[in-house]
């Protein structure tokens, strides 16, 4: 199903953080904003939630941690109780530089995973581009039309060409994926 979306494009960051706050003090909820590179401030601004991508890196890299040290012990000790030069058979400063180099992996792979999982991210789905410029030298405040009316989406194109847009534009689009809620 499309959603129609209504797009307001600027070409300088500065201009973007005043155009948000200008936009929020008229009582417009932004759906979403690109930017070709990070914009300090700019999730703040428009109110996005935390990342929870360094939970799950934890999770994972304890998943590895407790993974790498297990195996390392039932191996070590119970399946193949080796003695070398009467060192114990639980030898923990052994097991550090492998454990560490598991917990890296497991922490790394996962948090990847869960980044292409959580973000609709995949070679079986195709990508809409907004528009071109907005992965070289524009930014863009996204709005979803399906909030206003007709009349209250021109008043909002009106609002967005106050703020500073040097392009005010009502995209199409079949696929959307918006992770502020």
């Amino acid at each position: 199903m499309a959603k129609n979306f209504l797009v307001a494009l600027y070409k300088d960051e500065e201009v973007l953080l005043e155009a948000v706050k200008f936009i929020k003090d008229k009582g417009v909820k932004i759906t979403d904003a690109l930017t070709p590179f990070p914009v300090h401030g700019l999730d703040h601004a428009i109110d996005v939630p935390e990342t929870r991508l360094h939970t799950a890196g934890f999770l994972f890299g304890l998943t590895g941690f407790l993974t790498a040290l297990t195996c390392m012990t039932l191996i070590s000790t119970i399946d193949w109780p080796i003695n070398y030069g009467g060192k114990p058979y639980f030898s923990l400063p052994a097991f550090i530089p492998i454990t560490f180099e598991v917990t890296v992996l497991f922490a790394s792979v996962g948090m990847v995973i869960t980044y292409f999982i959580r973000n609709g991210l995949s070679v079986f789905n195709s990508t809409e581009v907004i528009d071109e410029r907005i992965t070289d030298d524009h930014f863009a405040l996204i709005f979803d039309t399906a909030e206003f009316t007709d009349d209250g989406t021109q008043k909002v194109g009106q609002i967005l060409q106050d703020s500073g847009a040097v392009e005010v534009l009502v995209k199409t689009m079949d696929q959307y994926i918006n992770l502020n809620g």
